[in-house]
């Protein structure tokens, strides 16, 4: 039997639902302008801070700075980065841990200084993830033999994964896929969990469209057809977070297409890795 989600009309019966359940506009109206302030202004900074340091090159500028503070050359710590051989993997830590302190680490700060709020309860529980399985598989599906059917084009192979040196051991293919996992992660704690939880007491079944809009604009870099693959997307995890109170169904929705596309590429081109370590 297929989820409902597939029924267009089901979407606004969905939402209704959501609506009349708590804590759908349950919040009193005085309160209303200044969460908004507070859980908008908050995604503004996490979203300008994330664009503008996550870059390899605010890293390389990092590491200047502080072999120059050092007394060092400049190129000093990027040097001993790259004697290691983990140069490349060195940027997607970097670019992780910036998701962490953008996506996590300032709603976290948000949630219990302006809320008294715990960071556990805005989606990191289990919750009913499971009675909707339905609904990301059906998400998860049509992208998985979408997968399968472009896994042979060179476009494809030569762009994924990112981490060019994945194949070069499983120890490089781990940590890549940790790294790369775990920004899905914050990714879903921050749209799914903290703009939908905190916004919902005010603005119900609404608060998906308000998450939606700085969702689709984070994948404007990407092709055109992903990026409105992502209005649809964002809506549909959206209703199912708050059918499941939980971040972690869409998290494995994202983990599923990420490591299926990696493999994809992988073996198509005959490098999965064949040892453990890289040296």
């Amino acid at each position: 039997m297929l989820p409902f989600y597939l029924n267009p009309l089901s979407v606004f019966r969905t939402l209704d639902q959501i609506d009349r359940e708590p804590p759908s506009y349950t919040a009193d109206r005085a309160s209303t302008s200044r969460t908004t302030l507070i859980v908008l202004f908050s995604t503004c900074v996490a979203l300008l801070l994330l664009n503008y340091a996550k870059n390899s090159s605010s890293m390389v500028a990092a590491l200047t700075q502080i072999a120059l503070w050092q007394g060092h050359a400049g190129d000093y710590w990027i040097a001993k980065l790259d004697q290691t051989g983990f140069y490349d993997l060195g940027r997607y830590v970097w670019w992780s841990g910036w998701h962490v302190i953008a996506y996590v680490l300032i709603p976290a700060f948000v949630l219990r200084v302006f809320f008294q709020q715990r960071l556990i309860d805005y989606g990191w529980r289990w919750g009913e993830t499971h009675k909707h399985w339905r609904g990301y598989l059906v998400l998860l599906s049509p992208i998985l033999i979408l997968v399968v059917l472009v896994s042979h084009r060179d476009d494809f192979v030569n762009h994924y994964p990112f981490y060019a040196q994945a194949s070069r051991s499983w120890l490089d293919f781990i940590a890549w896929e940790f790294f790369y996992l775990l920004q899905f992660a914050c990714l879903e704690f921050f749209y799914r969990g903290y703009m939908v939880q905190t916004l919902r007491p005010h603005y119900g079944s609404s608060a998906i469209w308000i998450m939606v809009v700085p969702y689709l604009m984070i994948h404007f870099p990407k092709p055109w057809l992903e990026a409105t693959g992502a209005i649809f997307f964002g809506l549909f995890l959206g209703m199912l977070a708050l059918r499941s109170r939980s971040i972690w169904g869409g998290f494995f929705v994202h983990a599923g297409v990420a490591i299926s596309m990696d493999i994809a590429s992988l073996i198509q081109q005959q490098r999965l890795p064949q040892q453990w370590l890289p040296w």
